[in-house]
This record gives structure tokens, C-alpha cells and sequence, in this order.
């Protein structure tokens, strides 16, 4: 295996352990940990069992989510 291949089935690994104890948690919640590692779509849907188009969806409202949070600043 080249060194290129081993480093990318390392992040792999990791990213597996790093979603592993949220067994129960959401696709949502573990895109929002695997993004954390700048993970491709492909890459999270392969950790995940997931289609890519399902990574991409749950990245979307993970979006939408997080823009309803502002706060309003007092005046």
C-alpha cells in the first residue's frame, strides 16, 4: 500500500472510531463530527453506510439549522 493509501485509510479508521460511540446519534449529528476532519462527501458516506446524496442532504439541514440560530443584538 502506498503512503498516500495508508494516510487516507488511517483518516478512515479515524473518522469510523470518532462516529462509532454515536451508534444511535442522527446522520446529521455525525456529519456535523466528520466535517470536523474536512472529510469529502464521498468519504463520510463510506464511514457512514450512507449514499453520498444523503451526506450531502444532512449537510444541508445541518445548514438551515444553524442559520435560524442568530441572535438579535440589544440596542
Amino acid at each position: 500500500m502506498s503512503e498516500t493509501a495508508e494516510a487516507k485509510a488511517t483518516r478512515l479508521m479515524l473518522a469510523y472510531l470518532c462516529v462509532a460511540k454515536e451508534a444511535e446519534a442522527s446522520l446529521v449529528r455525525k456529519v456535523e463530527i466528520l466535517d470536523r476532519f474536512n472529510l469529502a462527501d464521498g468519504e463520510i458516506a463510506l464511514v457512514c453506510g450512507v449514499a453520498v446524496q444523503s451526506v450531502r442532504n444532512a449537510r444541508l439541514s445541518v445548514k438551515k439549522v444553524s442559520g435560524g440560530k442568530k441572535k438579535k443584538k440589544k440596542a
